[in-house]
């Protein structure tokens, strides 16, 4: 029975487990909140993101519909036009267009050509049509096979 006397029972933290912990959250305070302080480059990403999203689903529209899919570039987002008829010069020329949902939330700064997507997937032109976004990495099209990088 004099064994249990002695028992202690631990209740609470010890003074270098708080010590501790205190160091790691500053540290982590240092290294995370600068991060979290600029929100226009976070935005910046989630427009990319958008953007380039968008421009999937405008490649892969064009090829399941068999129609012209034509890109216009503002500064606030993208507008998409599905061809309502085939054109053989690969133009959004039909009596009427069906306007996609467009520009993607919280945008600007964008900067690039206009292009088309043709039914076969691949984009206008030649080479690689380049979109620039402030503050994030820019969104390379490759002419050829309507790949969106």
């Amino acid at each position: 029975m004099t064994h249990n006397r002695y028992r202690r029972i631990a209740a609470g933290f010890t003074l270098v487990e708080l010590i501790m912990t205190m160091i790691v959250v500053g540290i982590l305070a240092v290294a995370v909140l600068p991060r979290f302080a600029d929100v226009g480059v976070f935005e910046a990403r989630g427009f990319r993101d958008e953007t380039l999203s968008l421009l999937r689903y405008a490649q892969k529209s064009a090829v399941a519909q068999r129609r012209t899919v034509c890109v216009a570039v503002a500064s606030g987002g993208v507008t998409l036009e599905i061809d309502t008829t085939p054109a053989p010069d690969g133009t959004c020329d039909g009596p009427s267009t069906l306007t996609l949902p467009v520009t993607p939330r919280g945008g600007s700064g964008l900067s690039g050509t206009n292009f088309n997507f043709l039914a076969s997937g691949a984009a206008s032109g030649t080479g690689t049509h380049t979109l620039t976004i402030t503050d994030a990495a820019d969104i390379q099209i490759d002419a050829a096979t309507g790949y969106v990088r």
